[in-house]
């Protein structure tokens, strides 16, 4: 007995069994009805196992007593207590043995309960970590994308800036480009102003056949700059416009000086001028178009990609002028001055003499069309009503006149538009005046008559249409002069190395 007694004061029953009741109570309000029985239960449990023992204690003391010992306590105490719970002690082993299924299957589901608790809240961890690495993947994928934005918009703008750069660039170099050919203008211009009379000039030069022989050779000898082919349309017509004034300032008075040496009429010289530069445009035209035509045909069989074929042709012409056949196109105007009826007389000259003013006329009119919109001289006519948004009367003019006497240089024109004005002579009864020379003129050059005899330039007629060769008595100084005539002729052929025709 006191061995049982001991192991229970040993197991801390009690104890254990007064814990679970203050927890229980702790925690009466917080629990579910299920958790409240649970505990309730397990309690019962254990004092069920506490009596029992007891139990056991009491029936070992009463056996130590003797057969009669603690009967009275047992009556008094005992068997009431007996009478209102339990009948005898037999019924406390399957009582335990229930309490002790009921108290396993309770321990098994709190155990179930705990790891079930344990893994959600591990599952919940995991998701919470999971979730602030995605806020910090998300975090950073933002950043990067802002980072991104930025250094689009900083590329961007650096692109509009590079943009408007190239574009003041551009409008810079055009803007050089014409002041370049204004300043050539103007140099040309002032040269000219400060420059001495021609007969002065030609007095200390040399010979204008020795002059015209070294322009040759010189522009035979020096190729043009390929720079020109390759700059814009604005400076391409900005340079044009400059050689264009140029002719007119400075080759146009050398063509009179050597034209005036076979002629004494001012009048005749500046109409064979007027009419060169017209013969050289019409020349130079008809010379592009057929230019543009062979090269389209060579071009069209292997032309590919984006660009147009007619681009890509003026492309190419642009960047090929030296392969235009100047020579051919100045002898064709040679021709055409030759059957020309105002300027067929007299026949002491040779238009061969301007060969190099004619050359520069042709080169100009063919590389003003390549330029979009090409340019082009206006048509002029003697006895024309003067226009003087066209032209200036030259310094012997009769300011009152109303019509042309005859052109001295022709206006410039692009899309109908003048950008630079020519030159005219106006007197009054112009175009009767032009109406009898003319018909005078062909009436001499179509009579099958020759006059023989006759020296200088008195009186000496003949066309200058291709025909065969006619004998003409002349004076000696105007043998000379040919003589003259057909050593330079034969030495600008030993320089150009054509054939002279």
């Amino acid at each position: 007995m006191a061995d049982s007694l001991r192991r229970l004061v040993n197991n801390e029953s009690c104890r254990t069994l007064q814990d679970k009741l203050e927890n229980w109570y702790k925690d009466y309000y917080m629990n579910s009805c299920d958790q409240n029985l649970n505990c309730c239960c397990e309690i019962i449990e254990m004092n069920s196992r506490i009596q029992g023992q007891l139990f056991t204690i009491l029936s070992l003391t009463a056996q130590e007593g003797g057969h009669y010992a603690g009967v009275e306590t047992i009556k008094s105490r005992l068997l009431p207590w007996l009478g209102t719970c339990f009948s005898n002690s037999s019924i406390a082993k399957p009582i335990e043995n229930n309490i002790n299924l009921l108290q396993v299957e309770s321990l098994e589901k709190d155990r179930q309960l705990r790891e079930l608790s344990a893994s959600r809240e591990r599952e919940i961890q995991q998701l919470d970590s999971e979730l602030n690495s995605t806020r910090v993947q998300l975090s950073m994928v933002q950043q990067e994308l802002k980072s991104l934005q930025a250094q689009e918009e900083s590329r961007q703008r650096s692109l509009d800036m590079l943009t408007d750069y190239e574009r003041q660039l551009r409008t810079l170099k055009d803007e050089i480009a014409v002041l370049s050919a204004e300043k050539s203008v103007l140099q040309s211009r002032l040269s000219r102003s400060r420059s001495p009379s021609p007969v002065s000039q030609h007095s200390r030069s040399c010979s204008p056949m020795q002059k015209e022989l070294q322009k040759e050779l010189h522009k035979e000898l020096v190729p043009s700059s390929p720079l020109v082919s390759r700059l814009s349309s604005v400076s391409r017509k900005a340079n044009l416009l400059a050689r264009f004034s140029d002719a007119y300032a400075q080759g146009r008075l050398e063509a009179q000086t050597l034209l005036k040496r076979f002629i004494d009429k001012m009048e005749t010289v500046q109409r064979i001028i007027y009419i060169a530069t017209v013969e050289s445009f019409h020349v130079a035209k008809m010379a592009f178009r057929h230019f543009k035509i062979r090269v389209r045909k060579t071009l069209s069989p292997t032309h590919i990609g984006s660009e147009e074929l007619e681009d890509a042709v003026m492309d190419y012409v642009i960047c090929h002028l030296d392969l235009y056949d100047v020579q051919c196109s100045v002898n064709d105007v040679i021709r055409a001055m030759n059957v020309n009826p105002k300027i067929s007389f007299p026949p002491e000259v040779d238009f061969i003499v301007i060969n190099s003013f004619i050359k520069e006329i042709c080169c100009i009119a063919f590389a003003m069309q390549t330029l979009d919109p090409p340019l082009d001289i206006a048509f002029g006519a003697d006895g024309e009503i003067f226009n003087d948004c066209k032209y200036r009367r030259s310094c012997d003019s009769d300011f009152t006149a109303p019509l042309v006497f005859y052109h001295v240089w022709p206006a410039l024109m692009e899309n109908e538009i003048v950008i630079m004005k020519g030159e005219a002579v106006t007197k009054r009864g112009a175009f009767w005046s032009s109406v009898r020379n003319v018909n005078r003129s062909r009436s001499r050059s179509l009579s099958p008559v020759h006059h023989h005899g006759c020296s200088g330039k008195s009186g000496v007629s003949r066309s200058r249409s291709p025909s065969p060769p006619r004998n003409i008595n002349t004076s000696e100084e105007t043998k000379a002069r040919k003589d003259k005539l057909i050593f330079v002729k034969q030495s600008m052929v030993l320089v150009s190395g054509k054939s002279c025709s």
